[in-house]
C-alpha cells in the first residue's frame, strides 16, 4: 500500500476537502523504518502524527529493572499520537517496529490546521480517541481477569476495530513472537495459545500467519474451566 492509497482509504481522508487534501498530500512524509527500530522515542517531543502504511509496531513502557508491558499494537491504516500531539507533549512511551514498516508521517503544524478548520476532522478525532480509551480499558482488564488464551483471543479481536484499523482483512500477517507480545506473554504461552484457539476452530495457523475463521468467537472466547 501506498501513502496515497492509505490516505484515500482513511476515515479521515476520505472526509477532507480537495484543497485539505492536497495539503495533506503535499506535507505528509514518508519514512521506513527496520524490525527492532525506533518509530517514536520516549521522552522525545512529538512532531509527527504517525500513520503505519505497511509493517506493524507496538507501543510499550518498561521499568529500571527490564520489565515491560505492551500498550497496542499498531497495525497497517493505524495512526497514533493524536493525543499527545493535542497536548504539545513528549512521547510517553517507546514505540518499536515488530517488522520493517513504511510510516506516514503528518506534520504537528498540519494537524493543528486541520483541527482548526475541518470540523470532520474532529469528529474523527472525538471517536479515534473514545476507541483508543475503550481498547486500553478493555486491555486492562483482559491482562487482569483473563488467562492466556483469551488475552491471546481478545488481543486478534482487537485488530478489527474499525475505528483504529480500517478493514484488515481475514488474514493477518502475524508471526508468534508479535502476537505475545501484543497480549504480554511470553512467545511459548502464545503458541500454545494459538494452538488451543486453532483446536477450538476460530483461527487457523500457517508459515505465513493467522486466518481468522471466527473474529466473534475470538471476542467472545471464554477459557474453559480448569478440572
Amino acid at each position: 500500500m501506498s501513502l496515497q492509497e492509505m490516505l484515500d482509504k482513511s476515515i479521515w481522508g476520505r472526509n477532507l476537502s480537495p484543497a485539505e487534501m492536497q495539503r495533506v498530500q503535499a506535507e505528509c512524509r514518508e519514512r521506513r523504518v527496520a524490525a527492532g527500530q525506533s518509530i517514536v522515542r520516549m521522552g522525545e517531543t512529538a512532531e509527527h502524527w504517525v500513520g503505519l502504511i505497511s509493517g506493524f509496531g507496538k507501543m510499550s513502557v518498561g521499568s529500571p529493572d527490564g520489565r515491560e508491558t505492551t500498550l497496542i499494537g499498531t497495525a497497517p491504516g493505524g495512526w497514533f499520537g493524536e493525543g499527545t500531539l493535542i497536548k504539545r507533549g513528549s512521547w510517553q512511551y517507546e514505540g518499536v517496529a515488530l517488522r520493517d514498516s513504511h510510516l506516514a508521517l503528518l506534520p504537528r503544524e498540519t494537524f493543528e490546521w486541520l483541527r482548526a478548520t475541518s470540523l470532520p476532522f474532529n469528529h474523527y478525532l472525538q471517536h479515534l480517541m473514545n476507541a483508543r480509551m475503550g481498547s486500553f480499558i478493555a486491555q486492562l482488564c483482559n491482562q487482569r481477569l483473563l488467562d492466556c488464551t483469551a488475552r491471546v483471543a481478545r488481543s486478534l479481536a482487537a485488530l478489527y476495530n474499525p475505528e483504529l484499523y480500517p478493514e484488515p482483512g481475514l488474514f493477518l500477517d502475524l508471526r508468534q513472537v508479535e502476537v505475545a507480545q501484543l497480549a504480554g506473554i511470553s512467545r511459548q504461552r502464545a503458541n500454545a495459545a494459538l494452538q488451543r484457539l486453532e483446536a477450538a476452530g476460530l483461527l487457523n495457523i500457517s508459515r505465513r500467519g493467522i486466518e481468522v475463521l471466527s473474529l466473534a468467537g475470538l471476542r467472545d472466547y471464554s477459557s474453559p474451566p480448569a478440572d
